[in-house]
């Protein structure tokens, strides 16, 4: 076996995406960076009544009822990763390809035990019960491809996607797999939305496209997204020796708790600034390398303030000339997805040299007194970003990039333009 030094950068290659406000990974960032919006009232989302929740879904016009939506939502944006990547599945070792997809609870609403009629699984080939794994479309979508090499899953509520990216990395990293498919999706379930609603932190807004609005100080609460985001990652001498075109280089991971309540956060945000410090340590960089932050940004009053003192915290005076945003006021909370598809979003950030906006920031919280990118998103050539998680349960993680500026290898910036 060829050793490799556990310092080889580890590099993203293919990005896979769908959104409620793009069907593939182009069209989605198209359109966070006009600041469009995929919410809505909710419908069909049996047994809670139409139009009483707000929501961001992905719609499927030709969506398999028998199977369960984040594994079809998986499937499209992992074959989309692939193709980007442009890996050749058979002039790969496949036992050295890992995968590492977060679990999920599923779209029960449409599932044949709620709505008691058989699935005729016999002719499909689904069945219901191996469906309710968490792992389901993990194991689903490492066969569908022959993946061998290790394969990861984590259930970490909105902290899963970056999870599993920080397991691939180390992944590879410990020499387990040369490269990786990871990712996350999520679908909105009925139990979930009920059990949030109930809980009085989900908006409410006559007007859905200005419901979820982070750092504002009228914010209400949060809204609930579907969509996912794949990526192929890989260690740096494979990806050059394949040709692979790269966008970003993993610096450093971390991932720490609050050993404080299942959702409620520290408003001191000592681990959170703990958090910040130690992956920037990790990456070798300091306060002044990073220049966007993509924050997890909930547009709760609690989960709003706690990450921007962290941020202040771990930068201090240098906070001021760095900007952060959030994109759930487009695309809504993602929950299992939201740190993949945040992620992506900020590899893009970083490759176009294009910061994306917190739409419907119009009324700043003066305890949010950072550079939010209030409505429209601006050009900023920006070299290093990092993305945070910060959810249910205590989970905390960073993952701080560097973008790839080769010019034979991966993306030379563009000219300076206008937003597509």
């Amino acid at each position: 076996m060829i050793s490799h030094l556990p310092t080889e950068p580890v590099v993203i290659t293919g990005i896979g995406m769908i959104t409620s406000v793009g069907q593939d990974r182009e069209s989605t960032w198209r359109a966070v960076q006009r600041g469009e919006c995929g919410i809505r009232r909710m419908t069909g989302l049996t047994p809670i009544p139409d139009n009483l929740v707000l929501g961001a879904p992905v719609d499927l016009p030709n969506m398999n009822r028998d199977i369960m939506k984040p594994m079809l939502l998986n499937n499209i944006t992992a074959e989309e990763a692939i193709l980007d990547s442009n890996v050749d599945l058979t002039d790969v070792d496949l036992e050295r390809f890992g995968c590492a997809i977060s679990g999920h609870m599923g779209d029960a609403a449409g599932r044949s035990i709620i709505e008691d009629r058989p699935v005729n699984w016999i002719t499909t080939g689904v069945n219901w019960w191996n469906q309710l794994y968490p792992n389901t479309s993990c194991g689903q979508i490492a066969n569908r491809y022959g993946l061998m090499g290790p394969r990861i899953c984590h259930s970490t509520a909105c902290a899963s996607g970056l999870v599993d990216m920080m397991s691939a990395v180390r992944a590879i990293r410990d020499n387990q797999c040369d490269i990786a498919l990871v990712g996350s999706g999520e679908s909105i379930d009925p139990l979930f939305a009920a059990g949030f609603r109930s809980m009085r932190v989900l908006s409410d807004s006559d007007d859905p496209k200005n419901s979820c609005r982070p750092f504002d100080k009228q914010r209400n609460g949060f809204v609930m997204g579907e969509g996912s985001a794949m990526f192929v990652i890989e260690r740096l001498s494979h990806a050059v020796a394949r040709g692979a075109k790269i966008y970003a280089e993993i610096l450093g991971c971390r991932c720490l708790s609050e050993a404080h309540h299942v959702t409620g956060l520290d408003m001191e945000s000592v681990a959170l600034e703990r958090l910040i410090t130690d992956t920037m340590r990790v990456s070798d960089l300091s306060p002044r390398d990073i220049e966007y932050i993509n924050c997890h940004g909930t547009g709760t009053k609690q989960n709003d303030i706690n990450e921007i003192r962290g941020i202040r915290a771990a930068f201090g005076i240098q906070a001021q000339r760095t900007c952060v945003s959030s994109l759930k006021s487009m695309l809504g909370h993602l929950v299992n997805a939201s740190g993949s598809v945040e992620l992506a979003l900020t590899t893009l950030a970083l490759r176009d040299g294009f910061v994306p906006p917190t739409s419907n920031l119009r009324n700043p919280d003066p305890e949010c007194d950072l550079d939010c990118i209030p409505q429209v998103g601006r050009h900023l050539k920006a070299q290093h970003a990092m993305k945070l998680s910060v959810a249910f349960g205590g989970h905390l993680v960073a993952v701080a990039i560097r973008r790839w500026n080769d010019a034979a290898s991966g993306y030379g910036y563009p000219e300076l333009r206008r937003a597509a």
